[in-house]
């Protein structure tokens, strides 16, 4: 069985600036040693076929709390 990469989208990352845009998350399978914090797509590919491994990408779920529900009103 090939092992997998996890791999999400950053969340904080400034329009136009050549920064990677993907963190790794997690690895299964696969004996591997990862030292980056942040890669960029082409890089992942690279390092998933070099390995035998898989890329999936985790996908933001549905937002649960509304903006502003989770402040507490306190009365004095």
């Amino acid at each position: 069985m090939a092992g997998k990469i996890f791999y999400r989208e950053r969340e904080k990352i400034d329009e136009g600036k050549k920064q990677p845009r993907f963190k790794l998350v997690a690895v299964a399978d696969v004996n591997l040693k990862v030292y980056g914090k942040h890669l960029r797509r082409s890089e992942l590919e690279q390092i998933a076929s070099a390995v035998g491994a898989e890329l999936v990408l985790l996908t933001h779920g549905e937002k649960k709390y509304k903006e502003g529900e989770d402040t507490v009103e306190i009365k004095e």
